[in-house]
């Protein structure tokens, strides 16, 4: 499993699709994308129509049982919860796409996250590769929502807070007892494509690895401007180049 996390804005969910872009190119084997965000936009990073979520349909089956509905004949009330969360599956040839979506109601994602969890232990071993976008901070890593984690990679912008605050959840990972077995930074968006020495410094003064930088890219930037989707960028992109690097260095 691959985790792709880091605070908002750093451009997280669009490398996490090139990341699964590139797996599905190399076609080793299939491929479970997650969008474990409550405010879910992998899809259209990849270009991937969604027609329902874990969400959604928890709220549909609250609906029904509120209304009375009466579960199908011959079926639990726990095989029919498990028929209709199937149902956010979203099946490609090249890879899956499963996406959280939020609950309509108030109040914390405990229950959607539960769900979320059920799924991805149902579906673990069926999967060559499963990358997950997870929110912003450490909510489904902390929670144990996700199996173990192979590769935790943080995301930060070319800024020294972007880098302050991924080092400040490689903290939490350590602190929370989490043992992923490598946790990497990648650099999004440098100018140029190299971090300043002031950036390399921060990096190096909180303890963490670099694997790879990505170069802030104008391709890129007018796609997401367009509504149109990033991960579908020409493979000679420079962006989509350095991320190859990236995931040949995790034998990927």
């Amino acid at each position: 499993m691959i985790a792709v996390a880091g605070k908002g804005g750093t451009g997280k969910t669009t490398v996490c699709g090139m990341i699964i872009e590139y797996l599905a190119s190399a076609g080793d084997g299939h491929i479970l994308a997650v969008d474990a965000d409550p405010n879910s936009n992998l899809n259209e990073v990849l270009g991937v129509k969604i027609e329902t979520t874990l969400g959604d349909i928890r709220e549909t089956m609250v609906g029904r049982e509120l209304s009375g509905e009466p579960i199908p004949a011959g079926m639990t009330k726990q095989e029919y919860a498990e028929f209709m969360f199937g149902d956010a599956l979203a099946e490609g040839d090249s890879y899956d796409l499963l996406v959280m979506g939020r609950t309509q109601g108030t109040g914390c994602y405990c229950y959607v996250n539960g769900v979320l969890k059920a799924q991805l232990d149902r579906y673990a071993g069926s999967y060559r590769y499963i990358v997950v976008d997870n929110e912003a901070g450490l909510e489904h890593i902390s929670r144990g929502t996700l199996p173990h984690i192979d590769v935790l990679l943080l995301i930060s912008d070319c800024s020294r807070r972007g880098v302050q605050a991924a080092g400040r959840i490689s903290e939490m990972v350590g602190q929370l007892g989490l043992k992923p077995g490598a946790v990497k930074l990648i650099v999004n968006r440098a100018p140029g494509g190299s971090p300043d020495a002031g950036v390399l410094e921060e990096i190096a003064g909180n303890g963490l690895e670099l694997i790879g930088v990505l170069p802030q890219d104008e391709t890129i930037y007018r796609l997401d401007c367009e509504g149109k989707p990033t991960a579908k960028a020409p493979s000679d992109n420079p962006v989509k180049t350095a991320i190859g690097g990236i995931m040949g260095k995790l034998g990927c």
